[in-house]
């Protein structure tokens, strides 16, 4: 299981993101409209750096749900590898089934 704190960290980071997700789109807009004078384009640029770092969609981390793990995440299932295996091996996954061969 991960440490907590890390979990909490990255969910207050994901409540960031999507508070300031509509102000964020927008002034990116008006900074990569070409069609605008450089000032305002500059202006647009300064207030989006005044944005909180934490509200910036790359600052979210994929993890595991059931664990909290950060590494070897698998998108499609929300978890990491070896939560899947565990959950598998028990039979709590439909359809999966230990390899042999």
């Amino acid at each position: 299981m991960a440490k907590k704190s890390a979990v909490n960290r990255n969910e207050m980071v994901k409540r960031l993101v999507a508070q300031y997700a509509d102000k964020r789109a927008a002034l990116k807009a008006i900074a990569n409209d070409d069609s605008r004078p450089l000032e305002e384009r500059f202006e647009a640029r300064l207030k989006l750096a005044e944005l909180p770092r934490n509200s910036a969609p790359s600052r979210i981390r994929n993890r595991c749900e059931v664990t909290g793990r950060p590494r070897a995440f698998y998108r499609k299932l929300k978890m990491s590898r070896i939560a899947l295996r565990d959950l598998a091996s028990n039979g709590q996954i439909p359809g999966m089934t230990k390899s042999s061969w």
